[in-house]
């Protein structure tokens, strides 16, 4: 017996092990009592991947749209306090003045950007009473809110990088490497929406076999994103698999102080 798996099926199985196996690091290495945000925000994703899988086609779409909007809008929220509690951890010894200055000039950025990003619907649309109005506002909040998260994560990679080590949050540091890979996720993720919004601009369809040319570099388009997005769980699973420089020698000399008291106290 044979099994065919599509391109897609593949990466959604390598995805959502990948995801399992970082929760799995997350809980067994202790990391989750550090960056407690960051396990929600995976365990989110996770359960959003896993939802869409089993429910597709097995229930009526507008309830799936709502379970799924609504992990979308749990995720973007997740997304956004994941950037707060890595700039936390981060820049922890950094005064409160330049904090809330860097915060400020971050979020006016993000927040220019994200306002210069369309389409952004009407205010007569957004307030319509109505389910398939409401679906549309949890749609517009999820893809608005990983848009912020985003470009957030872009610009706290690069604060990290360059400013990183002088607060303790240098190259090889849990902190890093996770805000390393959020800024490169939303990269992808940021190129993909922006390169397909302008052919979709700019794209005139006269044919079926043209349509379904433009829907095939679509599909291509996200399973490229999907891949970065892979070798970022597989990136994060290697760095926090391991300790950070310090952690085990620190230990080492606190068990081996214990020891050695006993020692002294034997000989006299």
């Amino acid at each position: 017996m044979h099994f065919q798996l599509s391109t897609d099926a593949v990466l959604w199985i390598l995805t959502f092990a990948a995801l399992l196996v970082l929760l799995v690091v997350l809980l067994g290495r202790d990391r989750a009592r550090r960056f407690p945000l960051f396990m929600a925000s995976i365990a989110v994703v996770t359960l959003r991947l896993l939802v869409t899988r089993l429910l597709f086609n097995r229930i009526k779409p507008m309830i799936l749209s709502e379970i799924l909007l609504t992990l979308a809008d749990l995720g973007a929220l997740a997304a956004l306090l994941v950037i707060v509690e890595m700039a936390r951890t981060a820049f922890a010894k950094a005064s409160r003045l330049v904090a809330l200055g860097v915060t400020f000039a971050a979020l006016a950025v993000s927040g220019t950007a994200l306002a210069l990003w369309g389409p952004w619907p009407s205010w007569a649309t957004l307030t319509v009473s109505s389910t398939l109005a409401t679906l549309r506002r949890m749609q517009m909040a999820a893809e608005k809110g990983d848009l912020l998260a985003g470009m957030l994560a872009i610009e706290l990679a690069f604060l990290v990088v360059f400013f990183g080590r002088r607060f303790h949050a240098g190259w090889r540091s849990h902190v890093q490497r996770i805000v390393l890979g959020l800024a490169v996720a939303a990269a992808a993720q940021i190129t993909v929406r922006g390169v397909w919004q302008a052919i979709t601009l700019k794209a005139v369809v006269h044919s079926r076999t043209q349509y379904d040319s433009l829907m095939t570099l679509r599909d291509r388009m996200y399973s490229a994103n999907d891949i970065v997005y892979l070798g970022v769980l597989i990136w994060w699973i290697v760095s926090l698999w391991f300790d950070e420089p310090g952690a085990k020698t620190h230990g080492a000399e606190s068990s081996g102080s214990r020891v050695a008291k006993p020692a002294v106290r034997a000989s006299t």
